[in-house]
């Protein structure tokens, strides 16, 4: 997928994204088609505007990716809950200081039974493994 043109920009400032009509060229050489997406307020795929909007609209989270370099959000803090929340396509979920990694959950995978969030980072830890597991 090539962005090839933006032909419109509606930002939504308040809730930290803004919606893109853009020409994608979806495979190279074909006619690009005219797409809506959403990203970021620093240009960084979020995905859908449905999405979007519940991402950031309705549970107040601000998407950012889960690593410097990614080119999709898959993780974000909501102030409101004090919570790190981690998604893909197929499942979202909020991690808080406090809780721990147990056996048989998505982070189990990547962080050791046991660990606890006990700090900030540790929260958002947890969250880009949820979304690294749910990718």
């Amino acid at each position: 997928m090539n962005v090839t043109e933006i032909l419109n920009v509606k930002p939504y400032t308040k809730y930290g994204y803004e919606i893109r009509t853009e020409m994608w060229e979806l495979v190279e050489g074909e006619e690009p088609s005219e797409t809506t997406a959403a990203y970021n307020l620093n240009g960084i795929y979020i995905g859908n505007e449905k999405s979007a909007k519940v991402i950031c609209k309705k549970k107040g989270i601000i998407p950012e990716p889960a690593r410097d370099g990614d080119g999709i959000c898959t993780v974000g803090f909501c102030a409101n809950e004090s919570k790190y929340y981690g998604w893909s396509h197929r499942a979202m979920y909020g991690f808080k200081i406090g809780d721990i990694v147990e056996e048989g959950d998505a982070t189990d995978e990547s962080l050791p039974i046991g660990f606890t969030a006990n700090t900030m980072a540790d929260v958002r830890r947890m969250a880009v493994a949820f979304a690294n597991s749910v990718s």
